[in-house]
């Protein structure tokens, strides 16, 4: 029987009273309206049995804001205090999901009341359900079809490094990292999946730090060549420690979105942002301690000696030259100097501080770091690299959570203040019984002017200054609970400066130079660019459907200004740092220059039943860099994935969580080519014709100029076992780039060397990658966690118009690699003469470039690396192999001959020929009177003696750390660690370093670090 109660006490006595008897209760004014029907309307709403559901969700640290809630199509996110309110029916499967946690699925029951509170544990293995982020959309890893290599903040955060591609290194397939320099600031070559280009700058890959691309090739200066190799990293100015997560785009299906900018791979850098609403202050403070990492068995002074000696003898010469300083008498002859240990066997220090303060409220959260770093290096010098970086980030999530708003600033001073020569190569050739470098009173020693004091070149000094700002901002708006538009922004502004400041000192008092001889250099680079990028985005799910849209513009613009300017002939070396009172001045160079970059793109992602997955994305872009008939391009690719395990005849098998194959198809392109390659340019003539200043024509016009194309190819398997305990993956993939963008030979009587256009070549890349990623102990004390990748990549030139009758007829070859080198074939040591022998392959007794018949190739076989983790209770140990197969370049490449002047040898020269030892490896000594040996060196030096294996295995990273909580004493938790880097390294090269093989610069650095970190 239906009851009801009239009353005039009001609405919310009446409701009281319906709440506690369960009847519809009526609150009727005086005049006798209805005024309201309470208990009615939630005995409906209990019919249909839907009860609104909230609760907090929090991890073992405290509440999660983001957590995804989903019931059914139904989905809401917990706000910052990680609160959240659904509607929820008896029997309805409620599931709470994040990024690095395991996702939790309970079935709701009447019994659960209104409130459901849940506790996330953390999941760093269970790759379907990482979402990783792929650009201009986030995918999560089971949904994926594309090749994404991702490394998180646990691989990069507390390793003794200044730039984060050091923490790469050996821990992603088909990325293969290589160190020009050991010298802190310097830079690296990074190839992902091999050389696309026949350029020699070509092959860069993109870089974007939060959305915001960075010009790497503007950051290199005139005058880093004699210390940094001319090459300076875009990465140096983060600190490795502000980095969330690294993810390196590879395949058509992850890099066609990008266009014309994909074609050598993107590497997305997201750094880390606000997320909690409680007050939090980290401290941590790291000191370093690094030695070169390996040092050459050279000649000492009495193996030495004799060689100078048996030089002599084999020429003939009996009485020593007048230069001949270390056997006249002029040194003594009998002293040794470990050179190595005295230039380049300094202790590099290093020390880092980080403080960080985040915090927030319900609705707005920020992240303060800063970051202070210095480092010295192994010369003997106290000067070195320094890194002031201050990062700045902001989130808001509106009231609605319809708004999201994330801004970031990132700010970094770098200051080098080095020698401008590397001492390394003076380290290796130094004779062992050359004199001292100082006198008794501590000045330098010349040793009467004959002795060219390396030290000398202390007062020779290199120093630049990079000021580097970005700014970008997210805005992400829900038009509707289906679509929603989002706004990309960003500035990026890059100041290097650079000096060379060159006093007589650095020359032999003997010369007589005066500070006339003294110069002055500075250059300076001034690249300043913002990027906009509004997009739009639709999702649909309906019944086992779901349909992702995203459309999307950018448009970027970049201003480019550089100079270089010399002085000479100061009055004064107290003058030298002032060009403006040098008596002769050069402006060297000075450029202005500007590129303009315009784009649509689009992704279209459909899903079934989260079984079969295809994803779309196609771009459309213009460039400022290419002729008048080519400035667009069109770039797109499709991937396709089958999760099979999703299959009724496999989705019940208990061993089995993923199986899925994917492909991808398409083609991307590059325009790293600098800026108006394609115009007819003219240049200022340096010298002048009756005091005027004229131009030269230095760039032919091409209108056709166009863009350089990459067609892609993968075919790849992914799988999981074991609840997650085992996760593989096996790819293919087959890049062919063509449309090369390379210097076509023009007759000399033309005027110009050459033109820069699309040469009818193709290079193809292909290869195998293989990783293993296990959870070998997962208890309540113990973990074990092994993560292994292996690439087998291969390189070839399959097409060349006319190439015999190019002038690169020299340098390749079809159907081999770009990376060959063509060479003279050493048959050995003559064993009557003692001379080297070569193979005259056209017989006509003489050799020429035609007799370089022999190619070898410059590069991997394989490469790849093994990491371990193992964590019991507080205490962790990870360690980190990384090895490589490859061929390359050794020390026989660098040197002049045996028994040269005052030039010191490996040991392995010891194996010369005599009439005592005529099966020697090389040739006689001489002192470098013997013309016909002299000419066998130059012709030995282009052989394939030079070129051997350079493969090693080496301990990359060993890290030991234990974490203190301590609640009760205000402070959170404290962590101390103890970190190693390249601590071991077995290789049967011959030569300094086999993973850095650029003679004359110092190899990469052996590291111990200890530091802590507290966390209030």
């Amino acid at each position: 029987m239906k009851t009801q109660i009239l009353t005039t006490c009001g609405y919310r006595i009446a409701m009281l009273v319906s709440l506690l008897i369960g009847y519809p209760t009526y609150a009727v004014s005086n005049d006798n309206h209805l005024f309201f029907n309470a208990s009615y309307f939630l005995q409906d709403k209990q019919q249909k049995g839907i009860i609104k559901l909230s609760g907090t969700v929090k991890d073992a640290q405290g509440v999660l804001g983001g957590v995804i809630v989903s019931v059914g199509n139904k989905t809401v996110a917990t706000d910052l205090d990680g609160k959240y309110s659904i509607d929820v029916t008896v029997g309805d499967r409620i599931t709470f999901s994040m990024l690095g946690y395991k996702e939790r699925s309970i079935v709701y029951s009447s019994s659960m009341g209104a409130v459901l509170n849940i506790e996330l544990l953390e999941d760093t293995t269970t790759l379907d359900e990482i979402v990783v982020n792929a650009g201009y959309y986030t995918v999560k890893d089971r949904e994926r079809t594309g090749s994404i290599a991702r490394v998180t903040a646990k691989d990069i955060e507390f390793q003794p490094v200044v730039n984060p591609l050091q923490a790469l290194q050996g821990r992603m397939a088909g990325v293969s990292i290589t160190q020009y320099s050991g010298t802190p600031g310097g830079g690296f070559e990074i190839q992902i999946r091999g050389k696309n280009s026949l350029s020699f700058d070509g092959n860069e890959p993109l870089y974007i730090i939060d959305g915001v691309p960075i010009v790497s090739q503007y950051l290199n200066g005139f005058l880093s060549a004699g210390i940094l190799n001319t090459k300076i990293s875009p990465l140096n100015s983060i600190n490795p420690n502000d980095i969330e997560s690294i993810e390196i785009l590879k395949d058509a299906d992850a890099t066609a979105i990008y266009g014309s900018r994909g074609a050598n791979g993107v590497i997305l850098i997201t750094t880390k942002k606000a997320s909690k609403s409680t007050t939090q202050l980290v401290i941590s403070s790291s000191t370093s301690f690094s030695k070169a990492v390996n040092q050459m068995s050279l000649l000492n002074t009495e193996e030495f000696n004799k060689l100078r000696e048996e030089a002599f003898i084999n020429d003939g010469i009996t009485d020593y030259p007048v230069n001949a300083y270390d056997m006249n008498g002029t040194w003594d002859k009998n002293r040794y100097t470990d050179w190595q240990k005295e230039l380049i066997g300094n202790t590099a220090v290093g020390h880092e501080t980080l403080i960080g303060l985040s915090g927030g409220s319900q609705t707005t959260s920020f992240r303060l770091n800063t970051s202070l770093t210095n480092n010295s290096t192994i010369f003997p010098t106290d000067k070195g690299y320094k890194r002031n970086a201050v990062s700045f980030n902001i989130n808001h999530l509106g009231l609605d959570s319809k708004l999201r708003a994330n801004i970031g600033v990132n700010y970094a001073l770098q200051k080098n203040n080095l020698p401008a020569v590397d001492f390394t190569k003076t380290a290796l050739n130094l004779a062992p019984n050359a004199p001292a470098l100082y006198k008794e009173d501590g000045s330098l020693n010349w040793q009467d002017g004959t002795f060219a004091n390396p030290l000398a070149q202390l007062d020779k000094t290199y120093n630049n200054q990079t000021k580097s700002l970005s700014l970008n901002a997210n805005f992400d708006y829900n038009l509707t609970s289906e679509v929603s538009l989002k706004v990309n922004l960003g500035l990026t502004s890059s100041e290097f400066d650079e000096n060379v400041l060159s006093p007589h000192t650095i020359f032999n008092p003997g010369l007589g130079f005066t500070s006339e001889r003294s110069r002055s250099e500075k250059g300076f680079v001034n690249s300043q660019s913002y990027i906009i990028e509004p997009q739009l985005n639709w999702q649909k799910k309906w019944n086992k459907h779901s349909l992702i849209m995203l459309i999307g513009s950018t448009f970027e613009n970049q201003q480019n200004n550089s100079f270089k300017i010399t002085g000479s002939n100061f009055s004064s070396n107290a003058l030298i740092k002032n060009i403006e009172a040098a008596k002769v001045k050069t402006i060297d160079n000075l450029t202005n220059s500007q590129y303009k970059y315009a784009a649509v793109f689009t992704r279209i992602n459909y899903n079934f039943d989260s079984k079969y997955i295809v994803n779309l994305t196609g771009r459309r872009d213009g460039s400022s860099r290419f002729g008048y008939n080519n400035k667009f391009g069109n770039f797109g690719a499709f991937g396709v994935a089958w999760v099979f395990s999703e299959e009724n005849y496999l989705r019940h098998l208990p061993w089995l969580n993923l199986a899925k194959i994917r492909s991808s198809y398409g083609i991307t392109g590059s325009d790293n080519i600098g800026d108006y390659q394609y115009l007819d340019t003219y240049t200022v003539n340096k010298g002048k014709y009756d005091e005027i200043t004229g131009l030269y024509p230095s760039r032919l016009l091409n209108a056709d100029f166009g863009w350089e194309k990459t067609t892609k190819f993968e075919l790849a398997l992914d799988l999981t076992f074991l609840h997650n305990k085992i996760n593989a993956s096996l790819q293919y993939y087959n890049n062919k780039s063509s449309n090369q963008l390379v210097g076509y030979s023009l007759p000399w009587t033309t005027g110009f060397a050459s033109i820069t256009s699309n040469f009818p070549a193709t290079v193809v890349n292909n290869g195998w990658e293989f990783t293993l990623n296990t959870n070998n102990i997962d208890s309540k004390d113990w973990n074990w966690q092994t993560n292994f990748n292996i690439s087998f990549p291969k390189n070839k030139l399959k097409r060349f118009k006319d190439l015999e009758d190019s002038t690169y007829k020299n340098k390749y070859v079809l159907g081999k690699s770009i990376n060959i080198v063509k060479l003279y074939h050493l048959e050995g040591v003559n064993p009557q003469s003692g001379l080297y022998e070569f193979t005259d392959y056209n017989q006509d007794g003489h050799l020429t470039a035609d007799d370089k018949q022999i190619t070898k190739e410059i590069g991997i076989t394989f490469h790849g690396g093994l990491q371990n983790t193992i964590t019991y209770k507080n205490l962790s140990l990870d360690f980190l192999f990384h090895f490589v197969k490859q061929q390359n370049y050794n020390y026989d490449a660098l040197y002049k001959y045996i028994g040269d002047l005052q030039t010191n040898l490996p040991i392995q020269m010891l194996d010369r020929w005599s009439k005592d030892n005529i099966h020697a490896k090389y040739t006689y000594a001489s002192s470098g009177t013997d013309s016909s040996l002299m000419n066998l060196y130059n012709r030995y030096i282009e052989s394939d003696r030079t070129i051997s294996d350079a493969s090693f295995i080496r301990l990359k990273n060993v890290s030991v750390s234990y974490n203190f909580n301590l609640p009760n004493k205000g402070i959170d938790s404290v962590k101390i660690y103890i970190q190693g880097q390249n601590l071991w390294t077995h290789t049967n090269y011959y030569g300094l370093d086999p993973e850095f093989v650029l003679l004359g610069f110092s190899p990469p650095l052996k590291t111990y670090a200890f530091g802590a970190q507290i966390t209030f």
